[in-house]
Order: C-alpha cells, then structure tokens, then sequence
C-alpha cells in the first residue's frame, strides 16, 4: 500500500495549512520551511496556487498522486458538480468513515486498521482502504478483544472531534451507519476544490 512517509510538518509549513492535523509548532513557524522561508517571494502564479490547494486535499486524505488523480476521473464520470463529487469520494472512503467515526485518531490508523482486517462492512470484512462506502452501509469493528481495545482507545482519544451529522455510532455496538451521502455544506474542505478541477482539467 503506496503512503506518504516523508516529513510532514515540513509539507504543512510548505502549504501554509495542518494538513496532518493540529500542531503547535506550525502555529509558532508560519511561513515555509527553509534557509529562505521567512524572506519575501514572488506572487505566486495561478497553477501555483490551483497546485497548491491539490496537495492541500491530497495530504489531508492520505492519497499518492496516482490515487488522487483517479478520484477526479471518477468523479468527472458521473453526473453532476465534479468538485462536489470529488470530495463526497474521499469523504466515503472507508478509511475516512473509520476515522470520522472515531475508530482511529488519524486517517493513516484509520488505513492500516482497515488493511490488517479490523473493520467490517455490512459484517463482511473488507480490507482496501479506498473501498467506498454506500448510504445504508453499517461500519463495524471485528468482533475481537484486540480489535475493540483499539477502537475503545481511540474513541478516548477522539472525544474532541464530533462525529458527522451524516454518519451515526453507536459506541456500545463498535459500529456506524452511514446515513446519507455528504453534502459540499456537510465536508467543509481544506482547500479549494473547483481550483483542484480546472487544475486537473487544463
């Protein structure tokens, strides 16, 4: 399974945004990584910028080039606003539902729980982090004390993130549902997504 293993605080200081999360010494180092960061730099050209908010949503969500590039022609496959249907993608991705859930603390748990077979799906176990999930599909953790002493330590840890308004759990039962497909109100990217699409589409 192709991941990103490289720094990361460095590609959040690149990008100006925690795209791994919070992190206080992003917040006391602002500006971009390097001898040179703090000094002036040109304005940036539109491809940078449309090029920059692509790495924005592809480090948020974990994804290679590769990976990424396949989302967008999915997404410009179906019927409707390919921006809006580009991020309801990643947001239905298996690994990202373990992680919205609180079953893991970061999308990269959340990826190799689904891979070393801890997660169910409608109580069939599926190990391919990019499976995407379908309204009406239960989300549940195997049925094993090491599987559940995971998700109950991570759910402790997930207690300042809010579950979404599309998705339901139930902490008790180790499982979710997926209510309803998310809405561009109900994902509020990181980053730009119609600039993502006219980058991919020049």
């Amino acid at each position: 399974m192709a991941r990103y293993t490289g720094p990361r605080l460095r590609i959040s200081r690149r990008l100006r945004t925690p795209v791994f999360g919070p992190s206080k010494y992003l917040d006391r180092k602002d500006y971009p990584p390097g001898q040179h960061g703090q000094s002036r730099r040109r304005k940036a050209t539109d491809y940078a910028l449309a090029l920059m908010e692509k790495q924005k949503l592809r480090f948020y969500y974990g994804l290679m080039e590769k990976q990424f590039r396949g989302v967008y022609e999915k997404a410009i496959r179906r019927r409707g606003v390919t921006g809006e249907i580009m991020l309801q993608i990643l947001e239905t991705r298996l690994d990202n539902i373990v992680y919205s859930l609180g079953f893991g603390y970061s999308r990269a748990q959340a990826r190799q729980m689904v891979t070393h077979g801890h997660v169910l799906v409608n109580g069939s176990r599926v190990s391919t982090p990019s499976y995407v999930i379908k309204e009406g599909d239960k989300i549940s953790m195997k049925d094993t004390d090491k599987s559940r002493h995971l998700a109950d330590k991570n759910l402790e840890y997930s207690t300042s993130r809010n579950v979404p308004d599309w998705l339901s759990l139930d902490k008790d039962a180790y499982e979710g549902v997926v209510e309803r497909i998310p809405t561009r109100d109900d994902i509020q990217p990181i980053a730009n997504e119609q600039a993502i699409v006219e980058f991919y589409s020049r």
